[in-house]
Formats: C-alpha cells, structure tokens, sequence
C-alpha cells in the first residue's frame, strides 16, 4: 500500500475523522488486522487562521507547503490538505512537492457526478463559498453550485470557527444548518456538498431531504482507492484465515 500523507490540524477535530476515515476503508478492503499506512502533519490552527482572516493566503501556503514537504520526506507517496478551505493555496503546495496532491474538490466532483447529480448546494467556511477557488473547480467539472444567501453564508461561517472547530456540536446549530438547507434545496439543488470537514460533525444524510456529500469521508475514500491501486495482498496475513 502506498502511504498516505495528511497535512491536518485545521482543525483537528476534523483530522481525526480523515484518520478513522482512511483505517476504516483500508479495513473494509483488505479485511483482517489490515490499517492504512499514514503519516500526518498537524498545524497549529490559531497561526492558519489569523493568516486566513487577515488575507496572508500566501504566508498560509508556505506553511502548508512545508508541511507536504515533511511529509514527502517522511515516506508519503500522495498528500491530502484535510480542509477545504485551504485548497485556496493547494497549487502552492502541489508545486512543492514530487508526489501527487489529491485534490478535495475533484474528489468531491468526482463523487457528486458517480451519483448522477449535477445542481448542488454547497456549504463552507465563507471562503469556500464565495471565492471562486473552490467553488470554480467543482463548476469547471460540470457542476451547478448554488451557495445559500448572505445570512445563511454568514450563519454557516460562523458555526463553523465558534463550534465545529472547537468540538461544540449544537442541535440548535443543526436546525438553522437545516433551515439553509431547505432554502437551497427550495432553490433547486438537488444535492448538498458538506464542504466544510467539520460539517460532517453536525450534519449526516438523516438531516436532510437530498443526498450529502460528505467531503472528509469523500476525501478519504479517494486517498485509500488511490494508495491500493495495483496492490496486492497475503490473505494469509488475515487472522480468519490462520
């Protein structure tokens, strides 16, 4: 199996989820005692997100392309930014590097199409939503991406950066996450991109009237296709079959 590098911490409480995420998966294909080969970097989230309120995005990048180079001198053969958000500076970090960089967004495209959709809402941190580094890749991958109005962006950021980030998981927070919800559905979405990682936290297909697409697990599932192919495996190393 290839090993998977995980540039994590923003925030952690989503990293965590990627780490499970990529084990479990791993699991699920090879069965047995099998877990992923990973390694991670974890940021100081305080540090990133100063930079990203402030509008450093190129401080932020360089931070981040330090960290996919550990992680290449670590062992990764592909790296992941566990965040969207942050995909705004992946191309820095991509170029810092000789492995590949799997990008959150084309995965999540990658996901939305397979299922046959092609209007979806999207939620995020209001960088994801309203800048055009994201939201203009799904777009270019044939996408129809509506994004909720101003008080619901602004209620969407919020939640985000005052809860999620922090551990805080509100059912008061998850009816108003709904409420956006039906109004871009209203809209004609058909679908609804969870992308932000720590959405999933408060957010799962039971809370919503359309599919979710759920961009960690999205993510993750990409990562451990992309680190099996063309593997082969000694069944025999399977505790069933000692």
């Amino acid at each position: 199996m290839k090993t998977i590098g995980l540039i994590g911490g923003m925030s952690w409480e989503s990293t965590a989820e990627y780490y499970r995420y990529v084990n479990e998966f791993t699991r699920d294909r090879l069965g047995g005692l099998h877990s992923a080969r990973c390694v991670i970097y974890s940021v100081d989230f305080a540090e990133i997100e100063q930079l990203q309120v402030q509008g450093r995005w190129g401080e932020a990048g360089e931070i981040l392309a330090a960290a996919a180079q550990s992680l290449e001198a670590a062992g990764a053969d592909l790296v992941l930014i566990c965040t969207n958000t942050m995909h705004k500076v992946a191309d820095v970090v991509g170029a810092a590097v000789s492995i590949p960089l799997l990008h959150l967004a084309d995965a999540t495209a990658d996901a939305v199409r397979a299922s046959g959709l092609r209007r979806v809402g999207l939620l995020g941190t209001a960088f994801t939503m309203e800048q055009d580094f994201y939201r203009g890749r799904l777009e270019g991958a044939g996408l129809d991406v509506r994004i909720p109005d101003s008080d619901g962006r602004a209620l969407v950021h919020e939640v985000i950066y005052e809860e999620l980030c922090l551990g805080i998981v509100r059912e008061e927070s998850r009816a108003a996450y709904q409420r956006v919800i039906e109004d871009l559905v209203a809209a004609g979405a058909e679908g609804i991109i969870l992308g932000c990682t720590e959405i999933e936290l408060l957010i799962g297909p039971g809370h919503t009237p359309v599919p979710v697409f759920p961009t960690a697990r999205i993510h993750a599932q990409a990562a451990v296709d992309a680190a099996l192919a063309g593997a082969q495996y000694d069944t025999l190393a399977t505790p069933a079959s000692r």
